[in-house]
Formats: C-alpha cells, structure tokens, sequence
C-alpha cells in the first residue's frame, strides 16, 4: 500500500480493505508514505524481500508499486526467477496476474510496451546528439547533465552492451554526474528525477528582438 503525502491528507484505508478482501493476512500489508518517484520505499524494499517462491505479490493499482512502467518491469522481471507472482486487483492493469497464462500475457504486452518506449527515446536523443555534433557542439555544457542527456542515459544503462565508459563519453559527462542521476539499472535517481521536472516547468525559450536603429 502507498500514499503520497504524510500529512494525514490521505489514507491507507480503501486499499488496506481491498487487500484484506483480496485473502491478504493483515500481518502480511506493507505500507509507504511517500511519493511513487521516490528511491526511499522501505515497505516496498521490506515487501520484496519478505517474498518467498510461491508467493504472490498483491498491489491495489499498478500505479502503487511502480514509480514508472520501466520500474514495474524490472520489479517483475527480478521476481520471475524467485518463482514470485503479482496481481492488479484494480484500476488500469487490473488484468494483470502473473500466476495466470492470460496474466503473463498481459503483462508481456506491458514489457514489450516498455521497451519500445525504451528504444524511441534512446533514438531519438541519439540523433539529436549527432544533430548537435554535426553543428560543433556537444550536446551542452561539458560535464552537465541535461533532460535529453539523461533520457538516453536511462534508456542505455542496465543494456548488457552498455559502456559506462563510452555513453559517458558520447554525453560529454563524467561518471559521477552519471551516477548522481542514474542508476546502474537505469532508474532515476533523485537527482534525475528533480532535473527532469525543472526541464518540464521552465520556461520554453523566446526569440529576442534586436532594437532598431
């Protein structure tokens, strides 16, 4: 279970009682009071580590245990070896119920969607890379982080191909800077995520006016 705010503002309760409804135990709920996009989720971290093969991990909406769709994946995707379901029990991916056949499917079609999204962006930032080396510049200020540069650092980091090496030299960063930002499985980390939200409220550039005369 998760709620955003800590200031009582919201509660716990409708998913407490979807869960219990659900067959959960009351001593097996896991609760955090944090935003989706945080790294500190230590009910989630104890949740994870509670599971045992056989077990299912049960969420009120997907919404709930993934800061993104790439996070959810991985998340699934670690639990798969250890013989760990999930299920959706509301809301968008409520189909979705690994420890059923139409459930994988589902899901499948979630990772595939990930990874499509994945590729786009990292196309997509590539070229406007070598756009911008072609007009002699460097994508940005050396050693800078910027939103495009941070895109394609998610998308490239956790590859078996990738080279932390050659993506920090094909960005112009150091390896500090791409840590600071990036995991090494390719989740944001507090830095990225607050450098991605500046990048969507600042202000769009305008073109200045040369006085007359």
């Amino acid at each position: 279970m998760r709620v955003s705010k800590t200031d009582g503002s919201q509660t716990l309760d409708p998913q407490r009682d979807a869960l219990l409804a659900a067959g959960i135990e009351p001593d097996r709920l896991y609760e955090d009071r944090a935003s989706g996009r945080s790294d500190q989720r230590p009910g989630l971290a104890a949740c994870l580590k509670a599971l045992r093969a056989g077990d299912t991990l049960v969420v009120w909406k997907l919404d709930r245990l993934g800061r993104n769709l790439h996070h959810l994946v991985n998340t699934v995707h670690d639990l798969t070896p250890r013989g760990v379901g999930l299920k959706v029990l509301t809301g968008q991916g409520a189909a979705i119920d690994t420890t059923t056949a139409a459930g994988k499917l589902v899901f499948g079609i979630f990772a595939a969607l990930a990874e499509f999204e994945r590729e786009l962006i990292s196309e997509r930032t590539v070229a406007g890379l070598a756009s911008a080396r072609a007009r002699g510049r460097r994508g940005g200020r050396p050693y800078k982080m910027t939103p495009a540069k941070l895109r394609l650092a998610a998308a490239s980091m956790g590859k078996p191909e990738t080279r932390v090496a050659e993506l920090c030299r094909e960005l112009g960063i150091t390896r500090q800077t791409l840590y600071r930002h990036v995991s090494p499985g390719g989740e944001l980390r507090p830095d990225g995520i607050r450098l991605l939200a500046e990048g969507k409220t600042s202000p769009r550039g305008s073109a200045a006016v040369a006085p007359s005369g």
